[in-house]
């Protein structure tokens, strides 16, 4: 790596921590349906604005010992941790695909992926305030920048809407309770505008997988009961980070897997 392209990096995390400050500002207000950009910052305990020397991504929290300056009422650890989070991933993007459009397009999909995850586990719900405007920008980009392509952007949006509007339509006559929610179906949607057909069939897989994994985890230690309700959006977003880089070596090898006599 030459020194232009490190300096690509850094910028990049820089810009993915300052961007994943907003996101914790739009995890927290758009599912309470509040204004994004007033008020400004502010501790939701004692209401006074944050001064920007303390609206520093991770620096201010680790100065602030994760308390706020006029209360001192415990800041989340959330905070940080999307900040840095949001980060890394902006330099990780950078280092695999280069800097350039692809590089953006996959970072504002890992953003809007990250936000839908923690507001689906804390309210259990994706806003379609994201995931429709999503679709068309996957299909946009997919068709521009990417090279996912129009045809497979719609294949993908096709098969990820389709698939799983099927299980939720057929899931009260098999299992006898609602199967996935219109969010899981309009999130996987979205997923496929971007990254085509087969990053789709990836993305279930190892959604289902680690969500199931997870979930029968959580059982065992009794931290989740069987009448609970577990968030998928969370484990399809993961999948769909994992598809976004490796679909084609993991799409080939499930392909030959596949293919081997039993």
């Amino acid at each position: 790596m030459n020194s232009i392209e490190e300096i690509y990096l850094w910028v990049a995390v820089l810009l993915g921590t300052l961007i994943g400050s907003f996101l914790n500002v739009v995890i927290y207000r758009l599912p309470r349906k509040e204004s994004l950009v007033w008020p400004g910052s502010h501790c939701p305990v004692c209401e006074k604005p944050i001064h920007p020397r303390d609206n520093l991504p991770v620096v201010s929290f680790i100065m602030l010992r994760g308390r706020c300056r006029g209360c001192g009422t415990r800041i989340s650890r959330r905070y940080p941790i999307v900040e840095a989070v949001n980060g890394l991933a902006y330099g990780l993007i950078v280092w695999y695909f280069g800097p350039g459009g692809q590089a953006v397009v996959y970072a504002a999909l890992f953003s809007a992926l990250l936000v839908i995850s923690y507001i689906d586990f804390d309210h259990q719900i994706i806003p379609d305030v994201i995931t429709l405007p999503g679709i068309g920008v996957g299909i946009l980009a997919a068709s521009t920048l990417l090279p996912t392509g129009l045809v497979n952007s719609i294949s993908g949006l096709l098969l990820g809407g389709g698939v799983l509007l099927l299980l939720a339509w057929v899931s009260p006559y098999l299992f006898g309770k609602e199967g996935m929610g219109g969010g899981d179906i309009k999130l996987l949607a979205m997923i496929g505008a971007f990254l085509g057909w087969q990053a789709v069939i990836l993305t279930m897989l190892i959604g289902a997988i680690v969500g199931a994994t997870v979930g029968v985890s959580l059982m065992a230690f009794h931290i989740l009961r069987r009448d609970q309700y577990l968030p998928f959006g969370p484990f399809l977003a993961f999948g769909a980070i994992v598809s976004m880089f490796f679909y084609e070596e993991l799409f080939s090898w499930y392909i030959t897997f596949l293919a081997l006599p039993l």
